[in-house]
């Protein structure tokens, strides 16, 4: 290939991998289908000559491709195409061609990758959200149980290693009291796991330098500040301050000019209590803020 500018897009599957090379012009140059390799592509884009840019979407093998081809090429781009209008065929090569397009026309909405020295907290982060959300399934279920049978469970008694006998012991059927049996153990093992996996996060937290500025911020406690450290990553990818609360959920919106601006909610959950759940309205709440 001459060595000029050319714009990659891949559209990775699990077995294959679509490629789309265009030049500076727009015309495509290249097409092919790669195994979804560290080698075989590293070989195609090796086969490249000039400067490179490469986009692909944001999935599972994203992180795992932008640390492949990070070093190899002169820019690789992470895009999110979700809420698209796209007509036409829908196909892998659509995809690839239509990624290598407006990487050319610099349309890509980017999603931030970096920061390789945090892929271990990443890990153990989602190590530990996955135990909390799979504890707190187990519980629901626990309580839908009683709940079937006319059982009052209210509180967090129930979830007591002391009080078990008491509850197992209205169950009637034989099957109920093995399900509920299970369902005890599966938590006993899940908060056993979900221990070791919040210790070996805030140990991994500790070591950035992110740390001592959080920790000295009221209310917020090490797990807080060690899944904030894994979502962030760094404020300065941001452009401006507006954009971290955009991020956070944090920021105002006002819908018009005699009403009063509201925070808005659009993020998940879970981003949204690392930035403090509290503080998007803290004037309505009494008490003190647990720091946790």
């Amino acid at each position: 290939m001459k060595r000029n500018t050319k714009y990659v897009g891949l559209d990775v599957h699990q077995a294959p991998t679509v490629a789309s090379v265009r030049e500076a012009g727009g015309r495509v140059i290249a097409r092919s289908i790669l195994a979804t390799d560290a080698h075989a592509i590293r070989e195609f884009v090796a086969g490249m000559r000039g400067t490179i840019h490469v986009a692909l979407e944001e999935g599972t093998q994203a992180q795992w491709l932008y640390d492949l081809l990070k070093p190899q090429v002169d820019r690789v781009v992470v895009c999110d195409r979700r809420g698209e209008e796209r007509t036409g065929n829908k196909g892998d090569q659509v995809d690839a061609d239509g990624i290598s397009e407006q990487l050319r026309c610099g349309t890509l909405r980017s999603v931030y990758h970096g920061n390789l020295h945090q892929a271990d907290l990443k890990e153990l982060t989602r190590a530990y959200r996955s135990l909390v959300e799979d504890g707190t399934r187990v519980m629901l279920r626990l309580k839908a149980l009683f709940r079937a049978r006319a059982i009052r469970s209210p509180g967090t008694s129930v979830y007591q290693p002391s009080n078990r006998e008491q509850w197992v012991g209205p169950l009637a059927e034989r099957g109920a009291r093995l399900r509920a049996e299970t369902l005890y153990a599966e938590l006993d093992l899940i908060r056993t796991l979900q221990t070791k996996a919040k210790s070996a996060m805030v140990a991994e937290a500790r070591k950035d330098p992110a740390w001592s500025v959080l920790d000295s911020i009221p209310f917020f406690g090490p797990v807080r500040i060690s899944l904030l450290i894994a979502t962030i990553s760094t404020p300065w990818r941001f452009r401006t301050k507006r954009n971290l609360w955009a991020y956070a959920g944090l920021a105002v919106v006002t819908h018009s000019r005699n009403c009063r601006g509201v925070p808005a909610r659009r993020c998940s959950p879970w981003r949204r209590y690392q930035l403090g759940p509290r503080a998007a309205d803290p004037p309505r709440r009494g008490g003190r803020w647990s720091r946790s």
